[in-house]
């Protein structure tokens, strides 16, 4: 036998080099040989009874295939179809001797096929199925030592080529149906191409229906070519094509398929087939038949599905014969090698789903593609064996001529990953050496390279790794070997297993065209909603546990009933032990604890790292490679459709699916593919928290962003550049923390040199940051690059520590020159307090120039307009931009500016007064031109000469910032009051924070206090505050505050002094009923009470101020007799004004249409006259010059009913004066400024008007236009 031949070969060698037992090993050796000599002689003589069918055409030929195969090695036969190459070349070759000494290996592409026709022989030959003639597919093997012909699939041969490389046991080999070209074939083809330079007594027959023969020929050295007519009968081939280019009319398939039965059913209703492209051509054309209730085509008709996912059951049904005219929907697993019988007629649509792998988008596609001219001659010769036959097609002949004349070999079309995987396991070289019939292109191979090195299988020169190793003992797809071998270092390999086992069947789910619905609900109970991947296992354990409870014929039920295919199941569970075996031998044994999620998805992970997803807007994935997919609608993940998924497998249909999903966590990725990722790092920059220099670090898998913005330590990425990053950044710009001596020097130098330039707004005093990097790049070696390798070279090396040291002459400019404290102080004194002040020289900065720092409590004590003059060193500078922001035609009087600014500052000294108004009368006393007030242009001068204002909490952190005071002041009415006490924030101290005081604290009473808060000098002021009826003692931040607080803490205190007086004096202030009727105008009458008693009081006994408690008493007892004399006073005084205000309000009730705009003139002087609380508010000098006001103004009523000409004129007159006031006046209001000059300026226009409009009642100060002027020019602090 063929098979003992290698093994006598070798034991010979070794009987030549054996000792003293050389002639026993012989004697064994001959027995063995004689034994297979008679294993020889018994098959021969056990041949069964061999005959061809006289009406198949390859029977006529018999003879000359014969003696080709005798005389020739190789013999390429040529068979159309019907021709009966396949059942009849098996017997050829036993007729002529072959099959004794070795088996005859009969390879078919399909599994079903190589079990119909191993039957088909077996039955020609009278023999039983799986003794001589015997079929060996995955998971079944019925066949045995004494079989003459072994039918197989292409994938079994190959694998038995890893355990037998020389095919030993057998002596011919037949490759049918080679025009399928295969992955397995073209291997198998490449691969006995070398066998037979070895083997010299192995035959090899190439067949096919339709074929190349030339090219097959050439392939093995020219072999001889035998050609085998087909069919019995003739067949006639009809073009009908269902749609033209131009044709608007919608019609589909389904027409065309329907216009075809009825066309072939008036011949007769001979059964027919249909070839379709896949599933849903095959569901949508059995409902548009289901339709045709009508058609008497369709009486008495089955229509039958077959496509290989159906159950077997399903697939049988058609080759039972049946009484009723079939009509059978098939893919184009019906086109070769498979027949159907009693098939008469074909209809061919033209188009199949073909595999074809993506180099660009790295995925498997399955495009509905046209046939090849030789696909549809094997489609037409599926019909025409049992009589004469017609083919369909449903395209037009011309786009028959024009078609590719044979499908791609799938070696050209697929990934190439297994191919070379089991190359390097059979060391069969590289794939470029090897004799492919159609070597596959350049860009396939390095797609099948990159797919083991993604896997782990070869290193990056392309040298085959341990994993790789593992995974070629597996007969299965690399990837999913490669999932196990992950399994075992997640323990999780017996989940895991049951997943891949699945993954490497058929799917055990059945979908009946008419039970869809119950299909899914059924199954839907295995599903897990965040893995496609669990409804294997879940499914996997229902079954096995529902396999202990039931028999086999119940189990069998159970499947039905949830619409799972048994074969499959059983299929699912030979591949999960085959496989189990495996690893066995490989002593990897599955885990017994129960993996967790985490675990099983992170092992399947390793083998789809190009098949992740990230989802972007709506359901729609971004995938390797830029690949956008969905998710199969079919998945548990379509509608939850998570941020990350992977999948089985994506594929291109109508739209490109991701089929089978899982969510998966994206840190997976990142842990099983870093040999896969590319970095790419951008940013590089020191932080100071983590005392190293980071980079934002984006990693990527086949251009797919995995994460992005992850910041890393960029020392090990660069080092060079992050030693000078860490230099100028930490060593020079200072952001480091550190307690190194060296760096606490060269900072604190720094800082000295930086406020210096700070200071003088200049950058010449410090050298240049280049030099400074140059004296550290120097000093440190490469390896310094952080904090923490800066610490370790000290503490190695503590002598070189010293070269480290800055010193003034390393820092500064050999021509720079200093600044002086005096022009550029540290400090700004005002009201008392002391302020630090920051300089800082970046215009691009917010706190460009000088910045005030103060905390909350000592805002008040800020004077803006002390501000306004800066610090000397900047006066000059300011003064200038001032004088260069004046209109035109005041500017040029003031030329040179520079100048002027000096002559200013040399006369002028800083003050609470507004710079401003201080420089335009200077420029005044130079040059006797008035500057206006308002002709200032602040809003153009360069911010940096505006103070800057930075209000501190008392942690030190900024509670507000900027440049307008004011703003600062409104946006922080949260923290100040009307009355803000500064005493709550230091501690309780008798000398500023007592609560219900009496008089005797005046004594112990200080007139100011110093507090420092946040390092802040503050100079407080201590006051009595009223609140309520009890007065407190408390420090308050603005002296005037403190004053006018005082002041009602004392009336406060008298009163307490006094209570029966002052009640008695409240029931009986003289004419008060007549008084509160004539005050309803202005409020109620408990508030004009309290208004008289207010002041009284302050008339009788704060006239002069008090200072001491002794003070107090003597003007409580001297006042005690005056109240009454003084109630009279003021209940006179507001009789008389109230009486003149309700007059005048009668006078102006119905003015003439000439008098409308005095009266308005009039009713706005009045409401400055009357404001709220007019009484509280207005000093009593003035209230008693309210009657002559009132007076003037009905005088100046009374003559304007005879000169209102006059009047308008005086009007005119006076509202230039008042207009500018109401301005100025508002100005100061908004930036919270009281000016004593203005408002005395403001008494100053109401006695002016008395001098206009009533001469006659005489003025109280002298006052004209020009004295007016004067006045207002001189204006100093507004």
């Amino acid at each position: 036998m063929l098979s003992d031949v290698q093994r006598f070969r070798r034991r010979l060698q070794k009987i030549n080099k054996a000792g003293p037992a050389r002639q026993q090993a012989i004697e064994q050796l001959t027995e063995e040989i004689e034994q297979s000599v008679t294993r020889a002689q018994t098959r021969k003589l056990g041949l069964p009874l061999i005959s061809y069918p006289d009406n198949l055409p390859i029977a006529q030929k018999s003879e000359l295939i014969k003696k080709t195969i005798l005389e020739s090695q190789v013999t390429v036969l040529c068979g159309e179809t019907g021709s009966g190459k396949t059942t009849q070349l098996p017997k050829i070759c036993l007729d002529i001797g072959l099959g004794i000494r070795g088996k005859i290996g009969h390879t078919q592409p399909r599994r079903l096929a190589a079990r119909a026709v191993s039957q088909r022989i077996a039955e020609e030959l009278g023999t039983e199925l799986g003794n001589e003639v015997g079929f060996k597919v995955r998971f079944s093997d019925r066949s045995n030592d004494n079989s003459y012909i072994k039918l197989m699939t292409d994938g079994i041969l190959l694998a038995e080529c890893h355990h037998d490389p020389f095919l030993n046991q057998y002596d011919t080999i037949i490759i049918d149906e080679a025009h399928e070209r295969s992955l397995n074939i073209d291997f198998l083809l490449g691969y006995l191409k070398r066998l037979i330079r070895k083997r010299k007594d192995l035959k090899i027959i190439i067949t096919s229906a339709t074929i190349d023969p030339d090219r097959f020929s050439k392939h093995f050295n020219n072999a001889p070519v035998i050609n085998v007519s087909g069919r019995t009968y003739p067949v006639e081939v009809r073009y009908r094509p269902y749609q033209h280019v131009d044709d608007d009319t919608g019609r589909t398939l389904q027409d065309g398929i329907i216009d075809a039965i009825n066309e072939l059913t008036k011949i007769d209703r001979g059964d027919i087939l249909v070839f379709l492209s896949g599933e849903r051509d095959i569901r949508e054309t059995a409902d548009a038949l289901a339709k045709e209730k009508a058609n008497r085509a369709m009486d008495n008709t089955e229509v039958l599905s077959l496509l290989a996912r159906l159950s077997n059951a399903e697939q049988n049904r058609i080759f039972h014969p049946s009484n009723r005219r079939r009509i059978v929907l098939a893919t184009n697993v019906a086109e070769t090698s498979l027949t159907v019988p009693g098939i008469k007629y074909v209809i061919d649509s033209g188009v199949a789903r073909i595999s074809r792998y993506s180099w660009r988008s790295k995925i498997q596609r399955l495009p509905i593609e046209k046939i090849s001219r030789a696909s549809a001659d094997q489609r037409k010769g599926r019909c025409g064996r049992v009589s004469e036959g017609i083919c369909i097609r449903l395209y037009e002949e011309e786009d028959f001529d024009l078609r590719d004349e044979f499908t791609a070999p799938e070696i050209q079309r697929t990934n190439l990953a297994a191919v070379i995987l089991q190359m390097e396991n059979l060391r069969l070289g590289h794939i470029d050496d090897f004799p492919f019939v159609e070597p596959p292109e350049d860009r396939l191979i390095n797609d099948g390279y990159k797919l083991l090195f993604e896997l782990g299988a070869i290193d990056s020169r392309h040298n085959i790794t341990k994993v790789g190793k593992h995974l070629g003992h597996f007969p299965i797809d690399p990837k999913l070997a490669r999932m196990l071998l992950q399994a075992k270092n997640e323990n999780a390999l017996r989940e895991v297993l049951v997943i891949v086992s699945a993954l490497a069947t058929q799917d055990p789910r059945e979908r009946p065209l008419d039970k869809q619905q119950a299909a899914d609900e059924r199954h839907a109970r295995f599903t897990d909603k965040a893995s496609d991947f669990i409804f294997y296992i879940n499914l996997w354990d229902a079954y096995h546990a529902e396999k202990t409870a039931l028999s086999g014929s119940q189990l069998r039920k159970w499947c039905k009933k949830n619409f799972i295919s048994w074969m499959r199941m059983r299929e699912w569970i030979d591949t999960f032990k085959q496989i189990k075996q495996m690893l066995a031998n490989m002593k990897l044994t599955l885990n017994t604890t129960a993996a967790s999620y985490d675990q099983i998805h992170r092992s399947l992970l390793i083998g789809l790292l190009a098949n992740i997803g990230f989802k972007e807007e709506g359901k729609e994935y971004l995938g390797a490679r830029s690949q956008k997919f969905n998710v199969f609608p079919g998945s548990a993940l379509f509608k939850s459709a998570p941020k990350w998924i992977m999948a089985a497998e994506i594929v291109e249909t109508s739209r490109v699916y991701a089929r089978t999903n899982a969510k998966i966590d994206v840190a997976w990725i990142e842990d099983k593919a870093r040999h896969l990722l590319k970095y790419h790092y951008s940013n590089p920059h020191w932080e100071k928290k983590r005392s190293q220099v980071v980079a934002l670090e984006q990693a990527t898998l086949y251009g797919l962003v995995i994460h992005a913005d992850k910041k890393v330590s960029y020392g090990r990425i660069n080092p060079a550049q992050a030693k000078e990053i860490f230099i100028r950044a930490a060593l020079i710009e200072g952001d480091f923390e550190s307690r190194a001596k060296f760096f606490e020097h060269n900072q604190q130098l720094l800082a000295e040199l930086e406020a210096l330039e700070a200071k003088s707004r200049r950058r010449d005093i410090i050298v240049d940051e280049n030099v400074l990097y140059d004296f550290f790049d120097q000093q440190l070696p490469d390896e310094v690059h952080s904090g923490a390798t800066l610490d370790k070279w000290l503490r190695n090396n503590p002598g070189k520590e010293k070269k480290l040291y800055l010193t003034t002459d390393d820092l500064m400019r050999k021509d720079a020159t200093l600044v002086s404290d005096s022009m550029f102080p540290d400090h700004l004194e005002m009201n008392g307090s002391r302020f630090p002040i920051e300089y800082h020289f970046d215009p691009r900065n917010h706190c460009d120039g000088i910045t005030l720092i103060t905390p909350v409590a000592g805002l008040s004590a800020v004077n803006p307009q002390r501000c306004e003059w800066l610090i000397p060193g900047l006066l000059q500078e300011k003064i200038v931009a001032l004088i260069k922001s004046l209109p035109k035609q005041l500017r040029k009087n003031f030329v040179p500016a520079p100048n002027f600014a000096e002559a200013c500052v040399e006369a002028l000294e800083p003050s609470n007064d507004s710079l401003t108004t201080a420089v335009a009368n200077h420029l005044k006393k130079m040059t006797g031109v008035q500057v206006p007030y308002d002709a200032w242009n602040v809003n153009d001068i360069s911010a940096h000469l505006l103070m800057n204002f930075r209000v501190i909490d008392h942690d030190g952190s900024v509670v507000e910032q900027g440049r307008d005071l004011q703003a600062i002041k409104d946006a922080l009415s949260g923290y100040l009051d009307d009355v803000t006490e500064i005493s709550e924030d230091v501690e309780q101290d008798a000398a500023c924070h007592q609560d219900d005081v009496g008089p005797c604290i005046l004594d112990t009473m200080p007139e100011t206090v110093e507090i420092e808060l946040q390092g802040v000098l503050i100079k407080a002021y201590p006051a009595l505050v009223k609140s309520g009826r009890q007065v407190n003692l408390r420090a308050l931040q603005d002296g005037a505050a403190a004053q006018q607080e005082t002041a009602k803490a004392l009336r406060q205190l008298v009163i307490n002094a006094l209570p029966e007086q002052v009640k008695h004096f409240k029931r009986s202030i003289p004419d008060i009923q007549n008084l509160c009727l004539k005050y309803t105008d202005f409020g109620r009458c408990d508030e004009l009470k309290q208004d008289i008693i207010d002041k009284t009081v302050d008339d009788v006994f704060l006239y002069d101020g008090i200072k001491t408690a002794k003070e107090f008493e003597e003007k409580l007892e001297q006042g005690r007799g005056q109240l009454h004399e003084k109630a009279e006073q003021w209940s006179r005084l507001l009789t008389s004004i109230l009486d003149g205000y309700r007059s005048l309000k009668k006078m102006m009730k119905n003015p003439t249409l000439a008098q409308l705009e005095m009266v308005s003139d009039i009713q706005q002087q009045l409401a400055y006259l009357f404001p709220k609380n007019f009484i509280t508010v207005t000093d009593r000098e003035w209230l008693e010059q309210y009657p002559r006001y009132l007076a003037g103004i009905k005088k100046r009523i009374e003559k304007s009913n005879t000169n209102m000409t006059r009047d308008r004129q005086l009007k005119i007159e006076f509202s230039s004066l008042w207009d500018e006031y109401a301005r100025r006046q508002e100005l100061l209001e908004k930036q919270h400024i009281y000016s004593e000059q203005l408002s005395y300026y403001r008494w100053m226009l109401e006695e002016y008007r008395i001098s206009l409009f009533a001469q006659e009642l005489k003025t109280r100060i002298t006052v004209s236009d020009k004295r007016l002027r004067k006045y207002w020019n001189s204006l100093s602090d507004a």
